[in-house]
């Protein structure tokens, strides 16, 4: 037998309210429930990165947080991330630098790196590699990602130099 619950949160600056059993990830909710399937399945153990999302912005496994647990909470996944500033010099980098290759473990570390970026933990190489070491790729050597992270980070700071984050 199923429980469900009656939850309601912020999703990509949207309220939302959705019954959900007791038993769902916060993953199979958003790619399942609510159609936004940017964010992957990649391990379903916490360990690839691929379904990293905000969550009170805080970077999170989507894959180990129960839904029930996005009560009340304010939740950004890919869709969100590529929407603010921060997350339209990632794609753009990301692209210019050749940072994408399958592409399946990119929404994760564009999330993760824009909370990097946000929260200025991506100033130099060391600090890119520590802040994205729980995002595996099976494509690069992350190379091509770190330059692109690096690269935002830096139009991001010549923005904010200018006025605008």
């Amino acid at each position: 037998m199923s429980i469900n619950c009656d939850i309601a949160f912020t999703l990509n600056g949207v309220k939302r309210e959705i019954t959900v059993p007791a038993a769902m990830t916060a993953l199979e909710m958003l790619r399942e429930r609510l159609g936004l399937t940017g964010t992957k399945y990649g391990c379903g153990e916490g360990e690839c990165g691929a379904c990293t999302i905000l969550v009170d912005g805080a970077t999170v496994n989507s894959c180990l947080m129960f839904a029930v647990d996005c009560d009340g909470r304010d939740l950004v996944t890919v869709e969100g991330v590529v929407t603010r500033p921060a997350g339209e010099r990632l794609r753009d980098a990301f692209v210019a630098h050749g940072a994408v290759q399958c592409g399946f473990c990119t929404p994760g570390l564009v999330v993760q790196a824009s909370h990097l970026i946000v929260r200025d933990h991506a100033g130099n190489e060391a600090a890119i590699r520590r802040g994205i070491e729980g995002n595996l790729c099976r494509c690069t050597g992350y190379r091509k990602i770190i330059e692109a992270i690096a690269a935002a980070a830096d139009a991001a700071t010549q923005g904010a130099e200018h006025g605008s984050r």
